[in-house]
């Protein structure tokens, strides 16, 4: 287990020491995707955010409990109390049942995971599936004193709670700027207009509604959230993600929810991700910068120059430390591939380094040294709130050193062999393990490839150059070059 690892807690506003509630046990709760629409890059980068954070924690020994939840209902337009449910919307609009819309959107969203080579959660609840554990928790709440009932739907007394709790810790917001700044009360028989829904009942033509004790309805937004996370986590887990545009009021509301119905709050860590921006403006349907995944994988959208694959893309948002704003551009994701694909020949270089099987001591210590402090650099970033941003930079420090050994400017028998194996370690379990990054579409043509090169080194023992640099041609439009040295021919991924 590593002590080295902080996390930014947006509760404190401080990267605190990770110190799991119950080691090496973790529990981790983040809030994933209501299925009405196509999978974008929000979608992924949150994705790819907690797939970090589950894979370094698991690399680290921790045995984690990751739970990702399917909003399938309640999730009203304008994460409001009012209004149609986004789904039921949908379904109307496609006249399909809500089910089949449910079901289409998660079936696009894990081939979008699967592709980005984001792992599976633990566990993927569905809120239509656990209406029982929010009825419930929503019982529990209006026993505490904290919820009320008015003709058949239930609310969360937001003034009511923060006479006796912070509501607003999470956010940073103050109760007396929200109450101020709220609409009037919209005749829904709310005592204040910040007070939430717990349970809505439904109108006579609302498709997604069950029975309760309140009558036909529905759950809240926020209730589900609170209800599955106890569930599969307990009352008090390690950590709860999601979405920047999360934390209020969502989040918010599954604090007190959990105060209140609980008796204790939900989670020791907070983690939000930040947003992506499209040439600087935020990324919107209306704004018509709004691009899908799949129009990325296409290349077609009015935005994108070219069609980018889902590594690149993989690589362009671990570029940035997940706290910051990321800008897509074509300029940036054709600089990412470009940085992917230099990473992957450095990848496919360092399985291949080998020494003299009789070397054990270095004859060189100070690149003996050099090299343990750059693999060990290439944990700080990670150790540091899951920077992967510092983590790729400190991986081309050491490809460098690597590269060094591959021209013959750096020889490799000069270091030891467990030094050499904790630069091949290092360098693998970081880019593919802790990463994801994966090589797209040459495994299966590796041994073409193989062929092709054998062919080349044939063509140019006996000099026919004509052949020789169709070869090359065959490479280049395949996105691959023949790296041809003094000491050996080999390929590599064009950069």
């Amino acid at each position: 287990m590593n002590k080295d690892l902080k996390i930014y807690n947006t509760l404190s506003r401080e990267k605190e020491v990770f110190e799991p509630i119950l080691a090496p046990y973790v529990g981790m709760y983040v809030c994933g995707p209501t299925v009405y629409g196509d999978p974008h890059l929000g979608h992924s980068r949150a994705a790819i955010t907690f797939d970090i954070v589950f894979r370094y924690l698991q690399f680290l020994g921790f045995k984690v409990r990751y739970v990702r939840n399917i909003t399938d209902v309640g999730h009203l337009e304008n994460d409001a109390d009012e209004g149609e449910d986004k789904i039921a919307k949908k379904a109307k609009l496609e006249q399909l049942e809500p089910m089949e819309v449910v079901q289409h959107y998660t079936d696009a969203y894990h081939r979008i995971m699967n592709r980005m080579n984001v792992l599976s959660p633990s566990i993927e609840p569905h809120a239509s599936g656990h209406i029982l554990e929010q009825i419930d928790l929503t019982e529990k709440i209006i026993d505490s004193g904290f919820g009320y009932v008015v003709d058949g739907s239930v609310y969360f007394d937001v003034v009511k709670y923060s006479k006796s709790n912070h509501y607003g810790k999470l956010s940073g917001r103050v109760i007396e700027d929200l109450i101020t700044g709220t609409r009037e009360l919209d005749g829904s028989g709310k005592a204040n207009a910040l007070d939430f829904a717990l349970w809505k009942k439904a109108s006579p033509e609302h498709i997604m509604k069950w029975q309760s004790p309140w009558g036909e309805g529905f759950p809240g937004w926020h209730i589900e959230c609170s209800a599955m996370s106890t569930k599969y986590l307990g009352k008090h887990f390690d950590i709860h993600g999601g979405g920047m545009d999360l934390m209020f009021p969502h989040h918010e509301c599954e604090i007190a929810q959990a105060t209140a119905g609980n008796h204790a709050e939900p989670a020791k860590y907070w983690m939000h991700n930040n947003m992506i921006t499209i040439n600087g403006q935020k990324m919107g349907k209306s704004l018509g910068n709004f691009i899908t995944m799949d129009e990325l994988f296409s290349g077609k959208h009015t935005l994108l120059k070219q069609a980018y694959t889902p590594m690149t893309i993989r690589f362009f948002i671990l570029q940035a430390h997940y706290r910051s704003t990321l800008d897509f551009s074509n300029e940036a994701l054709i600089a990412a591939q470009k940085g992917y694909k230099k990473l992957l020949n450095g990848l496919k270089l360092v399985k291949y380094l080998n020494q003299n099987p009789e070397v054990s001591e270095p004859c060189n210590e100070a690149l003996d040294l050099e090299l343990k402090k750059l693999s060990e650099a290439c944990f700080e970033g990670l150790n540091d709130d899951f920077n992967t941003a510092i983590t790729i930079a400190s991986l081309f420090n050491l490809l460098k050193k690597i590269n060094g050994f591959q021209t013959g400017a750096l020889n490799i028998n000069q270091i030891s062999s467990e030094t050499l194996s904790k630069v091949k370690d290092t360098f693998i379990n970081i880019t593919e393990n802790i990463l994801g990054l994966l090589e797209e579409g040459i495994n299966e043509n590796e041994s073409l490839i193989e062929g092709l090169l054998e062919f080349y080194k044939d063509a140019k023992s006996i000099k026919d150059y004509e052949k020789v640099d169709k070869i090359r041609k065959y490479f280049k439009e395949a996105g691959l070059v023949i790296r041809d040295s003094k000491n050996s021919i080999d390929w590599a991924y064009e950069e």
